[in-house]
């Protein structure tokens, strides 16, 4: 394994594709409406002739260099260039306001920063009189601009080829650079607080990539969509490049669906809510399907629910369970993965907890979702489960090098070289989560079974205490109404209250073919969620989801929300965590009347 990430992109390079990197966006080449290949030559040029522009403008080994994109191609250079260069890459959301972007740019004190259109340009700009520390900005779409200190990424890189003075300085960088060398300052999105910068070394990222326990292969074809500046598609991409395999950027997250239909990509990384709105799609259409294909569907899933237990533990199923199955693939799997291409092996899932019935169902359908966990503090993976050890309802195993251990209030403390190196000019901070054995306190609260596989109860800080002295874990109770067909997302509320209540976001689609079916009249979704009828449907799938709970832990009441949340109001992170304070609070008027 390369000791740094530097060292790791000469490797990747090595396999010598002619399809390192499938794109739709290559200017260079002025090709578009297709995906087109980027070879692993041309890649090296690429990377080696931005990482050199950078070097004229003196950004050198150490300087903070900021990295604020969608996932495209020129990510991927600008952070290799900085990578191989010794250069501190300081990734940055393109969903922050430019307010957000002002406090990371001028507390990580950032040089120069990578744009990639017209319009996060215009953000920087309208911090950059309060920046004396930044420098100059290369953006990566054609953009024309009178500030001599914005140029084109494009014309930093050009058509030209390496001449061996060039390829000499290039690989001299990337000799320099070491193991315990900062790589990454990343700033956690945070569902509270301020953003804290951690400082992740490549040998953090690097071990992570090691031993994170993927098993991705050179004939894999990745798709990358969710954003680059988070830690977890940046440690896949990584490994997928390690690994020899061709990775394809999505043009946006709204065309995902479309981008796997053109490319048929086998491997990817998602978050739950991804997942969980395509089955909520699928279910949707099943409820709208001509009666003799809905029952067909109906009959596939209880096959293939009664063939789950032997195909995850690797076990001979009866003979006429396996025709069953076969044929329940041939007549209905088989046409639900075709929609998301038809050639995924697996995915992996994390940042949020990933409801059981969803795995179960992508598991039956031909699709193993693999559930790790992890924190940007840890670079991210502490455990996984991969083809060779799965459980559902769990975050795997410990990957390789990292230990664990349970707190007396059963937080999860983790060691290994993937800890980070701190948090950037934040000793007090830093002190609070790394104790002097060097133990890194998760904040989770979580179990390990007799295997050694891993549950997440809870966060730490998350953990409801009503005002009758019970403690209530709000996850597990939010993943169980998720199991309704009709509930899209929830959130619970307890604290310092009599009993829980519960923020219902309904599954629109199969909501209002539920009313078309009872012929309830609604123009809105205001109107729908107002009716008493839906109400009460919506009510009743929240007490059967909660049947299993103890009677406190129940929510007694529920408000419903005509939309999904949003990253633009505050209401969920970049990486599609809830901030449950900031939901709370927006919504405090509506939840205090449900205790009047």
């Amino acid at each position: 394994m390369p000791e740094t990430l530097a060292k790791l992109f000469r490797h990747a390079i090595s396999y010598d594709k002619r399809d390192a990197i499938l794109t739709k966006q290559d200017l260079l080449t002025g090709r578009s409406g297709r995906y087109e290949p980027i070879s692993s030559r041309e890649m090296y040029r690429r990377v080696a002739k931005l990482q050199l522009a950078l070097a004229r403008v003196g950004v050198r080994k150490g300087d903070r260099c900021a990295l604020l994109s969608e996932n495209r191609w020129e990510w991927a250079v600008s952070d290799f260039a900085m990578m191989t260069a010794g250069i501190i890459s300081v990734p940055l959301y393109p969903t922050l306001g430019a307010d957000q972007l002002h406090y990371m740019l001028e507390h990580s004190e950032a040089r120069v920063v990578l744009v990639s259109t017209a319009e996060q340009l215009a953000k920087i700009q309208e911090v950059w009189p309060k920046l004396p520390r930044l420098e100059g900005a290369a953006v990566f779409d054609l953009v024309s601009s009178d500030d001599e200190r914005v140029v084109g990424v494009q014309s930093l890189i050009g058509t030209e080829p390496l001449t061996d003075e060039e390829t000499r300085a290039f690989e001299a960088g990337i000799n320099a650079v070491q193991p315990e060398d900062v790589a990454s300052i990343i700033y956690t999105s945070g569902t509270t607080g301020v953003p804290k910068g951690v400082v992740l070394t490549h040998n953090n990222l690097g071990t992570n990539v090691r031993d994170c326990g993927f098993q991705i292969e050179t004939g894999d074809l990745c798709l990358s969509f969710l954003p680059l500046s988070h830690v977890a598609e940046r440690i896949a991409d990584y490994v997928y490049f390690h690994s020899g395999a061709t990775v394809a950027y999505a043009e946006s997250f709204e065309a995902v669906p479309q981008n796997m239909q053109e490319i048929r990509p086998t491997v990817a990384v998602a978050v739950p809510r991804f997942f969980e709105k395509i089955h909520g799609r699928v279910t949707a259409a099943i409820a709208a399907a001509p009666t003799f294909r809905r029952k067909l569907i109906e009959w596939a899933l209880r096959v293939g629910e009664r063939a789950l237990p032997f195909r995850s533990h690797g076990q001979r199923m009866p003979f006429w369970l396996g025709l069953q199955q076969t044929i329940a693939d041939l007549l209905v799997f088989k046409k639900l993965r075709d929609r998301l291409g038809g050639r995924f092996r697996m995915m992996f899932s994390g940042a949020a907890p990933l409801s059981r019935h969803l795995a179960e169902f992508f598991y039956i359908v031909g699709i193993p979702i693999y559930e790790a966990y992890g924190l940007t503090e840890t670079s991210p993976l502490i455990s996984i489960n991969t083809p060779d050890h799965f459980r559902f309802g769990t975050v795997g195993r410990l990957i390789r090098n990292v230990e664990a251990r349970l707190a007396e209030d059963d937080e999860i403390l983790v060691r290994g070289p993937n800890i980070m190196k701190g948090y950037y000019k934040g000793p007090e901070a830093t002190a609070e989560v790394i104790d002097a054995d060097g133990w890194f306190h998760t904040g989770d609260i979580g179990k390990f079974d007799s295997d050694g596989y891993l549950s997440i109860i809870d966060r730490k800080k998350d953990l409801l205490k009503t005002s009758g002295g019970k403690y209530i874990a709000p996850q597990p109770i939010e993943n169980l109404l998720k199991t309704s067909p009709y509930i899209s997302m929830a959130i619970v509320f307890a604290e310092g209250r009599k009993f829980p209540c519960a923020l219902i976001i309904p599954e629109f689609e199969k909501v209002k073919f539920w009313a078309q079916e009872r012929r309830i009249e609604f123009r809105t979704l205001r109107d729908l969620i107002d009716n008493k009828d839906v109400f009460q449907l919506l009510f009743s799938e929240v007490e059967k989801a909660c049947e299993p709970l103890a009677r406190y832990e129940k929510p007694k009441k529920i408000l419903l929300l005509d939309r999904e949340l949003s990253i633009e109001d505050g209401e969920i992170t970049p990486s599609m965590k809830v901030r449950r304070r900031a939901v709370e609070m927006k919504f405090a008027r509506q939840i205090d009347a449900l205790y009047d």
